[in-house]
């Protein structure tokens, strides 16, 4: 399959070939899914605490004999229902660390580019190469293009050229940039249109159409 391929200015210049097994396959919404809930759970922190009867201060003594006073019984001020008291059955620290089998996240990886091709919310590129970082390069390109809204920009690799796209982005708050080996689910289903270069497209396809390719040879 084929999409329209610009250059850096936002003037077509022809098409670039996409495999089909990432870029046109049928998204699988529940695998998505679960690859979100998955990110969602493993940012959080799990830090968070309460203090049981037993590590809150205040005397162990019982507060008055059992019987005859007429009041109900008591046996310690840090009971969880006396104001400064323990937290009965409180939060405690924990990992909500879940995790997925590698062609699965894939999978999910590949569905979303599948849903943003089918949206017509990735833009494919020549190159984009700054010469310095500036801010003012950066909006330049994404007016070029039209850009608006919340922009995700993968790039292949750290290097220097790169590394001026990455700084001139950084006063953007809705342009995010990201390595083509990071690829996630959550921020492509979150931003409004995807820039893809060539070369972060020819990362993509090294080791997201392993799987499908190993799976076709054992099925043969």
């Amino acid at each position: 399959m084929e999409a329209t391929l610009y250059n850096q200015a936002g003037e077509q210049i022809g098409s670039i070939a996409l495999n089909e097994s990432i870029f046109g396959i049928e998204p699988n919404v529940p695998v998505m899914h679960q690859y979100v809930v998955m990110q969602r759970a493993n940012a959080r922190l799990g830090t968070h605490n309460t203090r049981g009867r037993g590590e809150v201060s205040g005397s162990t003594k019982k507060l008055y004999r059992q019987k005859g006073t007429g009041r109900a019984r008591q046996g310690s001020i840090r009971a969880p229902h006396r104001m400064g008291g323990g937290i009965a059955h409180g939060p405690h620290p924990r990992s909500y660390r879940l995790n997925m089998p590698k062609k699965m996240r894939r999978l999910a990886v590949r569905s979303a580019l599948s849903a943003k091709l089918a949206a017509n919310q990735i833009r494919f590129v020549d190159a984009l190469t700054l010469e310095k970082p500036r801010t003012k390069d950066m909006v330049a390109f994404l007016k070029a293009h039209t850009l608006s809204g919340k922009t995700l920009i993968v790039i292949d690799q750290k290097n220097a050229q790169t590394g001026n796209v990455r700084l001139s982005a950084n006063n953007l708050p809705d342009v995010q940039i990201l390595l083509a080996h990071y690829l996630n689910v959550r921020d492509l289903l979150t931003c409004d249109t995807v820039v893809l270069p060539k070369a972060a497209v020819a990362v993509i396809e090294s080791y997201l159409a392993t799987d499908t390719a190993s799976a076709q040879s054992e099925e043969v």
